[in-house]
């Protein structure tokens, strides 16, 4: 088992050796869609902890570069800055959608704060019907269904997605900003 100070022979005969979070970096770069934590492992025959400490490193290198990992749960991304993004954007020729409405963003912000949840558990802290934008943040692939509770009716639980942390420049959920408490200020 190779570990992460080890260094793979490149295989193209040069000879050249590869540390294991250059690898990481290069299944990441080539990647369609995030990466699980097991999946980098099995294909470099390492462990988890091992795929975390070159991870570790490989965010530590692109705080100083254009590019972060995002990660969601134990799928990881590569993906650009988020200061980057209006280059990018007008780089590739690419439109701003539409903006949420009110009500997209305060389900979005009961969804990131409290998922998983479920449709009942929105509709109780916001006090209105939320099938509607639910519908519109799964369409913008903002949320998605996480899964099912265990409980009568099996009710859809919800949760945010890459594409969420993508939109508002994140890295991982947990730079949300911290909640209020709810008072204002004096």
């Amino acid at each position: 088992m190779q570990t992460m100070d080890d260094e793979v022979t490149g295989q193209d005969g040069s000879g050249l050796p590869l540390p294991m979070d250059a690898l990481i970096e290069n299944l990441l770069f080539v990647a369609q869609e995030p990466v699980s934590i097991a999946h980098l492992g099995s294909v470099l025959e390492i462990s988890p902890e091992e795929v975390e400490a070159a991870l570790s490193a490989l965010s530590q290198e692109y705080d100083r570069r254009g590019l972060r990992l995002q990660r969601h749960g134990q799928q990881v991304q590569m993906v650009t800055a988020p200061e980057a993004a209006d280059y990018v954007r007008r780089f590739l020729g690419l439109e701003l959608t539409g903006k949420l409405s009110p009500a997209a963003l305060e389900t979005l912000a009961v969804v990131a704060y409290r998922q998983p949840v479920t449709r009942a558990d929105i509709e109780a802290v916001r006090g209105v019907n939320s099938d509607s934008v639910l519908r519109t943040l799964i369409n913008r692939s903002l949320i998605d269904e996480q899964g099912r509770l265990d409980k009568a009716g099996r009710p859809i639980v919800y949760g945010t997605t890459f594409e969420f942390l993508q939109h508002f420049g994140m890295t991982g959920i947990d730079q949300l900003p911290p909640l209020g408490d709810g008072q204002p200020d004096s």
